[in-house]
């Protein structure tokens, strides 16, 4: 799974998703691609998920470019905590997602095999995801 190979700081604020996406809003890699259009902050496991769900559909042929990275550290108290002594330890890692992020990018594969493995990364999010193509490939939308 995703996760930073070291931090400048162990814990960090949970801090709110403001606004729209100012980087990473248009295709860079590849010809088909999943854009976020709600914000909200996507596991590393949920990332990993998809890319799974992704890789299996298109049968390893193609390429995948994940551009997301869960490096915002969540922590969590054990369970039947009393309140107070401090704050917990990292659970997990998550990427803050604004409207307007592409998550994942495809190249190499036909249209409906890319529509159809987006589709499916999709249902692994925990947010509402638009599938977006290059206007110069045949068929785009």
């Amino acid at each position: 799974m995703l996760q930073p190979s070291r931090t400048k700081f162990r814990k960090a604020h949970k801090g709110r998703i403001h606004g729209l996406a100012t980087s990473g809003q248009d295709l860079a890699f590849g010809q088909y691609g999943l854009k976020a259009t709600e914000p909200d902050r996507v596991t590393a496991r949920q990332i990993e998920a998809a890319r799974r769900a992704i890789t299996r559909h298109m049968k390893r042929v193609g390429k995948v470019w994940i551009r997301v990275f869960p490096d915002v550290p969540v922590s969590r108290k054990p369970a039947e905590t009393r309140m107070g002594s401090g704050k917990g330890a990292v659970d997990h890692y998550v990427a803050v997602v604004k409207p307007g992020r592409v998550m994942f990018e495809l190249g190499g594969v036909r249209p409906e095999i890319a529509h159809e493995a987006l589709s499916l990364a999709a249902q692994k999010m925990p947010i509402k995801c638009k599938i977006i193509a290059r206007e110069d490939v045949e068929g785009a939308e």
